[in-house]
């Protein structure tokens, strides 16, 4: 029997050792040289980057010929462990100015364009190699100068003759673990199957064989591949810092990713409002950061959105079925209403969406109201809705976008009847921590609805983390915390956080008008001076807001710096909301008593310190009050990300303003520039508006200018294409699963 095992190991050791010693003399080369044009790629941006940010104080310093100051900012610069040297150029290339360790060698020698507009070259020098690009600075179209950086490469060699070593141990390793498991099968199962295996791996490593693997074990060939090319696939997706988001690039992917599959929106709110006015049928679009999210995905795909239908003309213009195309001037995707009588209405959303889980998620110190009456109503429109679902869906496994937590049981009632669907739901307010969610006398049914989606998605880590605490907490359920995976009633959902965000805007939605036209026409259309300081607010009138805190900010503001009375106005934009719930009536009379109060302290002839306009405006006019600003103050008490402050940031484009936040939102976790208080410390929060209304212009352009290019990189085309990603690739594992399940199910049971 001794004999029989070792001769077994050795006749499949042996070929295994030499085919992965050969492996490892071809790919050790091929990773050598993918490793360095990675790295070389990475100093390619690296240098660009640097170059951009050099250049507005180049302009400024060159023409002046400040040396001592080129000669700081080159000297900061280099502080950068990578960047080697910097040197500067002019028409004649002639070396100007440079730091100490510019080699004089290198001259300002032209590299070689590359695609990105910046020269750029390799060249060894007898401290090492170094990478080398040069950027032309211009001034009103005519270049002036070059400005040559040079980067430190040695770190490249060591890290590719760490890599060499890693990868050397890897085939060792993958050698004896591959001889041990394939040994102990041989040992246990069946001869023929392990022939079959032994083609199949003969085949698969060893391309240029004539093997083939036996018709039992054939069909795993392309299966296997298609994981391979999957593996492949997702590690490269993780790559996509360097290509920008845009609609465009969300049709491609879908295209790509998902093509052919069925895609449905389940929102309370529609992306098209049909009212009945003096001159007919108008239709509205509501500004909605997920309405401009989700439409580029319905656009994309030619799905079909469903939603209540409550404008007062909605069922005029739908068909026999309730439905309805949009847009209206060139349709590209279907709107399926779904209609409400006035109880179903009052209980599921004004009842037990807005007077209890609203409250419940951001615990804003109002007091959470459950009731009966409205639990049934919930569960009952929320049923209608995974009816109208159902009904909509032309296949078994359609991928459906669920928003938002008016329909938390909303994915365990479609996963029902369609267990194949790919469920997405996305929660846009705030999860609260486990003891305060333990309020809810249904929680545990709103869990396991919610656990009915494949993936299951929060603003920030923080509420991420809160729901699988939650979970784990009322729940029997299999968490997994570094997969974020939640196993329960034999499906799992996949927990991720996803930073929702805005549509950066294009040239055509920009306003016209200049800055300082902005500016004056704002403050004239306001009765305010054209140097007058001002300040902006934008929310619905809701009490999570901390509108109540911004104002008593304001007021003791002007208590601590009485210069600024006369001089300083703040305008609260504040859409009425939920006007027919007595809290939010409540909430209302208190605001309005504020500003009163606040007003007739510091008012002087014409001049009132707060201007309250409690009514809608839309996007064009939103802008024009952004840009007319000198601060935003954003004070919620509990957000889920806060959009406003995003689009405050996307309207400077002057680089001017300042952004107050606070710590209690989810945009404070990316916006770190912003001037971050805590709501409630009001004295904190007054000192921080005075911060913001003298900082210096210098200091505005650094911040914003961080902020903008964040919000510009991370848009809400990167939020809709992250979660469509990670559908896409958990939809092709599973069809990967399921036809390697299917075919080869009954070899194993003959195996067995």
């Amino acid at each position: 029997m001794k004999m029989q095992w070792t001769r077994l190991s050795m006749r499949f050791v042996v070929p295994l050792a030499m085919v992965l010693a050969l492996g490892a003399y071809v790919v050790v080369p091929l990773l050598d040289n993918f490793t360095l044009r990675w790295f070389v790629r990475d100093l390619d941006i690296r240098s660009k980057m640097l170059a951009t940010t050099l250049e507005e104080p180049l302009l400024d310093y060159v023409p002046q010929r400040a040396k001592g100051k080129i000669n700081h900012l080159f000297s900061k610069a280099i502080e950068d462990e990578r960047l080697y040297a910097l040197a500067f150029c002019d028409k004649n290339d002639r070396v100007l100015y440079s730091t100490s360790t510019y080699p004089a060698s290198l001259g300002c020698k032209e590299p070689g364009a590359s695609r990105e507009g910046i020269e750029k070259a390799l060249v060894r020098l007898p401290q090492g190699p170094v990478h080398v690009a040069q950027s032309v600075m211009s001034r009103e179209g005519e270049a002036f100068g070059k400005l040559v950086l040079v980067h430190d490469m040695s770190f490249i060699e060591h890290r590719s003759a760490d890599t060499k070593k890693y990868v050397i141990y890897f085939f060792i390793l993958l050698g004896i673990v591959i001889s041990l498991i394939t040994v102990a099968v041989a040992h246990l199962s069946w001869r023929g199957w392990i022939n079959g295996v032994r083609g199949l791996l003969r085949g698969e490593l060893l391309p240029a064989s004539h093997a083939r693997p036996s018709p039992e074990v054939s069909p795993l060939v392309g299966d296997l591949r298609a994981l391979l090319h999957e593996y492949h696939r997702e590690r490269q997706g993780h790559r996509d810092g360097e290509q920008a988001w845009t609609p465009e690039r969300l049709r491609e992917l879908l295209r790509g990713e998902l093509a052919g599959d069925e895609v449905l929106v389940v929102s309370n709110r529609e992306p098209y409002i049909h009212n009945e006015t003096a001159n007919g049928v108008e239709v509205s679009r509501p500004a909605s950061g997920l309405v401009t999210a989700v439409e580029a995905v319905m656009r994309a795909c030619s799905g079909t959105w469903i939603a209540h239908g409550s404008g007062s003309a909605d069922q005029k213009v739908v068909d026999k079925h309730d439905r309805v195309p949009v847009p209206p001037e060139q349709p590209e995707y279907t709107l399926r209403r779904v209609w409400l009588s006035k109880e179903e209405e009052q209980g599921y959303y004004y009842g037990f969406a807005n007077e209890g889980l609203w409250p419940l998620c951001h615990i804003a110190h109002v007091r959470p109201v459950f009731r009966s009456s409205d639990w049934e109503q919930y569960v009952k429109v929320n049923q209608r809705f995974a009816d109208a679902v159902i009904a909509e869906a032309r296949t078994d496994d359609p991928v459906i976008l669920v928003q938002d937590y008016h329909f938390a049981l909303l994915p365990k009632m479609i996963s029902k009847v369609l267990p194949r669907a790919t469920i997405i739901t996305f929660w846009h307010i705030p999860w609260p921590n486990p003891e305060s969610f333990g309020i809810c006398p249904w929680r545990e049914e709103i869990l396991a609805g919610m656990l009915g989606s494949t993936i299951l998605g929060f603003h920030t880590p923080f509420h991420r983390k809160n729901f699988l605490e939650t979970v784990d907490r009322y729940l029997e359920t299999r968490i997994e915390s570094e997969a974020s995976t939640v196993s329960h009633g034999g499906k799992l959902t996949q927990v991720e956080n996803y930073p929702i965000s805005i549509a950066w805007p294009g040239a055509g939605e920009v306003s016209a008008e200049s800055r300082n036209e902005c500016r004056i026409n704002i403050r004239k259309s306001l009765a305010l001076p054209p140097d007058h300081l001002l300040g902006i607010g934008v929310d619905r009138l809701d009490y999570t807001k901390g509108i109540v805190e911004r104002f008593q900010a304001v007021e003791r503001m002007l208590e601590l710096n009485p210069g600024m009375v006369g001089k300083f106005t703040f305008v609260q934009i504040a859409a009425p909301s939920r006007s027919s719930l007595e809290e939010y009536q409540n909430f209302e009379a208190r605001v309005r008593a504020l500003v009163l109060r606040i007003n007739q302290r510091f008012s002087q002839g014409n001049y009132v310190p707060i201007l309250l306009k409690a009514e809608h405006h839309d996007q064009y006019q939103l802008n024009r009050y952004y840009r007319a600003a000198d601060v935003c103050m954003v004070t919620s008490l509990h957000d889920g990300m806060n959009l406003v402050a995003k689009e405050f940031i996307a309207s400077r484009y002057d680089e001017l303003g300042v952004l107050l936040l606070s710590q209690f939102t989810g945009a404070a976790r990316e916006l770190h520039e912003a001037l971050i208080v805590n709501p409630y410390h009001i004295e904190q929060s007054a000192e921080a508006l005075y911060r913001a209304l003298t900082m210096p212009e210098a200091e505005q352009k650094e911040r914003m200018r961080s902020m903008r290019a964040l919000v510009k990189d991370f848009n809400v085309y990167r939020w809709a294409g992250h979660m469509l990603l990670d559908a896409a690739r958990l939809r092709k594992r599973e069809r990967v699963m399921q036809r390697i399940d299917t075919h080869h199910r009954p070899v194993l049971r003959r195996v067995v």
